[in-house]
C-alpha cells in the first residue's frame, strides 16, 4: 500500500515561490481596492455630462464595491473548484471588458451595469483567490505577507488618482476608460503567477487510486448485489432524502454554513457589516468635496495621493506589529482599535478648514485606512483557521455587500439634503467609532470565554486521565490475583480438608 501522507498536499512554504504570489496577489489586490476609489476622479465631469445628483452618481462606486464584496461566495466556489490561477485571469478579462464597453455608455444606467456589475465581478474574482493563496503559501510570516499584499492598494491609489486626473485632461472620460479597461488585463499577467500549491503530489494520489481500483472491483460488486437483493428493497424509498443531503453536502463542501454557529465568526460579522456603512463613503467624496470648496482639480487628486502614500507605509508596519509576539495572541483587539480610529478620524473632519487641514485629515485618514485593510482577513483567518477561511471570506463578503451598496448613496443623499459634506463624514465616524466599540467589547467577552472553555477542557481531560488510571490499576489488580491463583491451590487444598475433619468431628 502507498505511504499514508502520499496524497497530501506539502505544508506552507512560508518563503521562496510564496513571495512571488504576494506579487501577483499585490497587483490584484491593489486594483480590486484602489479601482472604485479612483473612478471618483471622473464623478464630477460625469455627474455634470447626465445631469445627475450626488447620489445618483455615487451608485457606480457602490455597485462596483457591492458587486466585488457581494460575489465572494461564487468566487470562493470557483477558487474551490478550478485553483486561483484561472479564476484571477478571466476576473481580468472581465475587468477590461466591463470598462471598455463603458467607454461606449449614453446613460447613467449603462454605466451602472458596465463600470458597476461587469468590473466589479472581474474584480471580486481578483481579490478573493489573492487573499486566499496566500494562506496557503504562508504560515508564520502569514501577517507579513498580507500586509505587503494588502499594501498593493494604496499605492495603485497613489498612482490612478493623479493618472486619472492626467488622462481626463488629455483624452475626456470615454477615452480614459478605454485605457484604464487595457491597463486592467494586468490582472491577468498576475494571476498567472499563482502557481498552484500541492500540484505535484496530485499525480501521486491519483496513481494511488488507480493501483487501489482493482482491489476494490470484488467489493464494490458484492455492495452492487446486496443492494440489489430484496432484504435490501426499502433503501429506494429513501432516494429523495438522499439526493437532498447530497445536494446540501455539495454546497456545504464549497460554502461551510456551519461557521454561523462560531461565535468569534459571528462577531466579526456584525463589527464588519457595521463598519462597512462608513468604511468608502469618504473616500469617494474626498476628492469632490476639496472641488466643492475651491481647490483646484490636481490638488484634490493629490489628497487621495498623500492618503495613499500614508496608507502604502501603514499596511507593511502594520503587518509587522500584527505578527509581533505582544501582539499576535490578541490581534483582535488591535483590529478594533483601528476602526475606532479610523471613525475618530471622519468625526474631527469637519473642524479641518482650507487645503492644510484636508492634507492633515488625508493623513491621518491614510494611517487608519490602512491599519484596518492590513488586519482585516487575517484576522478572520485568526478566528476561523485557515482550513475554513475560503468559506468564511465568502459569507463574510456577501453578508457585507449590503452596508458596501448602501453607504456612499446614503452619504450623496446627505449631501443632497443638506448642501454640505460634513454631515456625511459625522454619520461615518459615528458608525465606525461604534463598530470599533462593539468589537473590542465582543472580542473581550470572546476572549473570556475561550479561556473559560479551554480551563474545562483541561480540567476534563484530567478527570478522564484520572479514572483512567484507577481503571488500569485495578485491572492490573485482577490481573495480578488471577496470575496467583494456581499458587494458592495447596492453601485452599488443605482448607478443604480442615473442613471435613471438623465436619466429621
Amino acid at each position: 500500500p502507498p505511504p499514508a501522507n502520499m496524497g497530501r498536499a506539502p505544508g506552507p512554504p512560508d518563503g521562496g515561490w510564496g513571495w512571488v504570489v504576494v506579487f501577483g496577489a499585490f497587483v490584484s489586490i491593489g486594483f480590486a481596492y484602489a479601482f472604485p476609489k479612483g473612478l471618483a476622479i471622473f464623478f464630477k465631469e460625469i455627474q455634470d455630462f447626465f445631469g445627475t445628483s450626488y447620489s445618483e452618481i455615487a451608485w457606480v462606486s457602490s455597485i462596483m464595491l457591492a458587486t466585488t464584496y457581494g460575489a465572494g461566495p461564487i468566487s470562493s466556489i470557483l477558487v474551490n473548484r478550478y485553483g486561483s490561477r484561472p479564476v484571477v485571469m478571466f476576473g481580468g478579462l472581465l475587468c477590461g471588458i466591463g470598462m471598455v464597453s463603458a467607454a461606449f455608455c449614453t446613460s447613467i444606467l449603462q454605466l451602472y451595469i458596465c463600470v458597476g456589475f461587469i468590473t466589479g465581478f472581474g474584480l471580486a474574482l481578483n481579490l478573493q483567490p489573492s487573499v486566499i493563496i496566500i494562506g496557503k503559501y504562508f504560515l508564520k510570516r502569514r501577517p507579513i505577507a498580507n500586509g505587503l499584499a494588502m499594501a498593493g492598494s494604496p499605492v495603485m491609489l497613489c498612482t490612478l488618482a493623479p493618472l486619472n486626473q492626467f488622462l481626463f485632461d488629455n483624452f475626456g472620460w470615454r477615452g480614459s476608460f478605454l485605457i484604464l479597461g487595457a491597463i486592467l488585463l494586468n490582472c491577468c499577467v498576475a494571476g498567472a503567477l499563482f502557481r498552484p500549491i500541492g500540484a505535484a503530489t496530485a499525480s501521486v494520489k491519483s496513481q494511488a487510486i488507480e493501483e487501489g481500483k482493482d482491489g476494490l472491483k470484488e467489493e464494490v460488486t458484492k455492495d452492487a448485489m446486496e443492494m440489489s437483493s430484496p432484504m435490501n428493497s426499502p433503501v429506494g424509498t429513501k432516494t429523495e432524502e438522499e439526493g437532498e443531503r447530497d445536494c446540501c453536502e455539495k454546497i456545504n463542501k464549497y460554502l461551510d454554513f456551519s461557521l454561523f454557529k462560531h461565535r468569534g465568526f459571528l462577531i466579526y460579522l456584525i463589527g464588519n457589516v457595521l463598519m462597512f456603512l462608513g468604511f468608502f463613503a469618504p473616500i469617494v467624496f474626498l476628492a469632490p468635496y476639496a472641488k466643492h470648496i475651491g481647490i483646484d482639480e490636481y490638488s484634490a487628486a493629490f489628497l487621495l495621493s498623500i492618503l495613499a502614500i500614508v496608507d502604502m507605509i501603514a499596511r507593511p508596519t502594520t503587518g509587522i506589529i500584527a505578527n509581533s509576539k505582544w501582539v499576535r495572541p490578541r490581534i483582535q483587539y488591535f483590529f478594533s482599535f483601528s476602526i475606532a480610529f479610523n471613525g475618530a478620524c471622519h468625526l474631527l473632519c469637519p473642524l479641518a478648514s482650507g487645503y492644510t487641514g484636508l492634507v492633515v485629515y488625508s493623513t491621518f485618514f491614510g494611517l487608519a485606512f490602512g491599519m484596518v485593510c492590513a488586519m482585516l482577513f487575517e484576522t478572520l483567518m485568526d478566528l476561523v483557521g485557515a482550513a475554513r477561511f475560503t468559506s468564511a471570506v465568502g459569507l463574510v463578503t456577501i453578508a457585507e455587500c449590503c452596508t458596501i451598496l448602501l453607504g456612499p448613496p446614503i452619504g450623496g443623499t446627505l449631501i443632497d439634503t443638506f448642501g454640505d459634506y460634513k454631515y456625511m463624514f459625522i454619520k461615518c465616524g459615528a458608525v465606525m467609532f461604534l463598530a470599533g466599540t462593539f468589537l473590542f467589547i465582543m472580542n473581550y467577552y470572546n476572549y473570556r470565554m475561550l479561556a473559560k472553555e479551554e480551563k474545562e477542557r483541561k480540567a476534563k481531560e484530567e478527570d478522564s486521565k484520572s479514572v483512567r488510571t484507577e481503571n488500569e490499576g485495578r485491572n492490573n489488580w485482577n490481573k495480578e490475583t488471577i496470575q496467583d491463583g494456581p499458587e494458592l491451590e495447596p492453601l485452599k487444598e488443605e482448607q478443604e480438608g480442615l473442613k471435613k475433619e471438623v465436619n466429621g468431628t
